[in-house]
């Protein structure tokens, strides 16, 4: 199954400022995010950000902030998304039923997402390496763990290039400088 630009919408998990320092590779994960981000303004893919506990975890990380004028942020307490009132019904209303997920902590708040969008019946993608975790074990653990629990797993190159479908076109060209 391919990623469909104009049937998925992105999600990303609380990529916070005093959570993003004690996570392996955050810069990694973090750069991936923005390349998410930016490639899905360019494409028309509706991008939502959460944000859990800002008051004990601070807001999502200004390389995110300023990576599009575009996204969606939204408050949580849940460790899932989905269990955070009225986030399923904002995620419907996109009318997308494709979700590329990604963020931190992957073990936690991630897979507890995706596995809440499977159930609501979405088709869930994890873009693994824009997701970690504190320990790189915890992430691997994740992710065979999503995989093994029928969500689809992904790399952000991957994300992108089935977005854009063909070379030759403006969207390729504007967008070619994220895949080098």
């Amino acid at each position: 199954m391919l990623i469909q630009r104009d049937t998925s919408l992105l999600l990303l998990v609380d990529l916070q400022e005093k959570l993003a320092p004690a996570i392996f590779e955050s810069e990694r994960v973090i750069r991936n995010s923005v390349r998410l981000l930016k490639a899905a303004q360019q494409l028309g893919v509706p991008g939502f950000i959460a944000e859990h506990c800002t008051g004990s975890i601070g807001s999502t990380v200004p390389e995110i902030r300023n990576a599009t004028v575009s996204p969606i942020f939204f408050a949580k307490t849940h460790f899932s998304c989905t269990a955070e009132p009225g986030v399923l019904d904002l995620l419907r209303e996109a009318g997308r039923p494709q979700v590329i997920v990604a963020g931190i902590e992957c073990h936690v708040c991630v897979l507890q997402t995706a596995f809440g969008l499977r159930e609501a019946g979405f088709d869930v993608f994890l873009a693994a390496d824009a997701a970690s975790s504190r320990t790189p074990e915890n992430h691997q653990a994740a992710v065979e763990r999503m995989r093994a629990g029928g969500i689809h797993t992904a790399t952000t190159e991957m994300v992108i290039f089935e977005w854009l479908h063909r070379a030759g076109t403006d969207d390729f060209r504007a967008l070619l400088p994220l895949l080098r």
